[in-house]
């Protein structure tokens, strides 16, 4: 699994105005069983996504993201093997 942060570069407005349609390929992400989970940094300097394959994988496929479109955030990948998880994750184990 790879862990992708977020760092917006851009203002508030401009994440905003973009924010429907990096929504939108999210959800195209969920759909297509690629993207695990999505969120937002608390304060709101940016997110993360959980997203299964390699980070090659990841990689390309933020390419299309509005965002990185945009140039709006930076991003980091973390390869994640996950050694132990609650009940309700257990999947992400596997």
């Amino acid at each position: 699994m790879i862990l992708v942060l977020l760092t917006y570069k851009v203002s508030e407005a401009t994440i905003l105005e973009l924010r429907p349609a990096h929504r939108d390929w999210l959800a195209a992400g969920m759909a297509e069983g690629r993207l695990l989970a999505a969120g937002r940094k608390v304060p709101v300097t940016g997110g993360m996504f959980m997203v299964r394959g390699t980070v090659d994988e990841a990689k390309a496929w933020i390419e299309s993201d509005p965002f990185r479109l945009a140039g709006a955030a930076d991003y980091e990948f973390v390869e994640i093997e996950v050694t132990m998880a609650a009940p309700e994750l257990a999947a992400l184990t596997a």
